[in-house]
């Protein structure tokens, strides 16, 4: 167990690290139609005739949301005012999951339904195991709770992964065709999808 934790850190802070060096690069790329965060936000929520959703500024770097109870998309001070490549497709791709939102989109439903869960049960898991391995001898009943819900944790990751790449996808997209930065200054993909065609 003690592996596998030590493996999703070095992966969480690998995947940080790439954001965060992305982010400076195209941080340095000037837009094509000079419009911040929050107006390409707007303007993408309107010409997708979302208007219920609101645009609000947060602390933090790189804690860019969109939150489908509150139906907010949340942009960091950086993104929010920034006039630059990084801001723009951070500020789209967070759009993409209020469009996704809007439009029903499945696993965006799944994955909504089991943060609430996971939100309370992921605290447990490593206890749950621990106490399994402890009374293994005697009944398998913790262990198998906690296995359980470690593969549901492992599940809801999977089930992330598209609901990214279609948020990317939806922002790529709009920001093809309203040309919002000169397409040989900057590499969608490379920002959004992590050079994923």
């Amino acid at each position: 167990m003690n592996t596998i934790g030590i493996i999703f850190v070095l992966v969480s802070a690998a995947v940080g690290s790439i954001l965060r060096s992305r982010f400076n690069t195209y941080a340095q790329t000037k837009l094509k139609s000079d419009w911040s965060g929050v107006e390409i936000a707007n303007k993408m929520l309107r010409e997708h005739g979302i208007d219920q959703v609101k645009i609000t500024c947060i602390h933090g770097h790189l804690t860019d949301h969109y939150n489908p109870l509150t139906q907010t998309v949340n942009l960091s001070n950086q993104v929010y005012h920034g006039r630059n490549a990084a801001a723009a497709a951070i500020a789209a791709h967070e759009c993409g999951h209020a469009v996704q939102h809007a439009r029903g989109y499945a696993f965006l439903q799944l994955r909504s339904t089991m943060v609430p869960v996971l939100s309370v049960t992921t605290r447990f898991i490593p206890w749950t195991i621990i106490v399994g391995i402890l009374l293994i001898n005697t009944t398998l009943i913790p262990l198998t709770v906690g296995i359980a819900l470690f593969a549901l944790t492992t599940l809801f990751s999977f089930i992330t992964l598209p609901v990214e790449f279609d948020a990317s996808s939806r922002a790529l997209a709009w920001m093809d065709n309203r040309g919002v930065v000169q397409a040989k200054n900057i590499k969608w993909r490379e920002m959004l999808c992590g050079g994923q065609p």
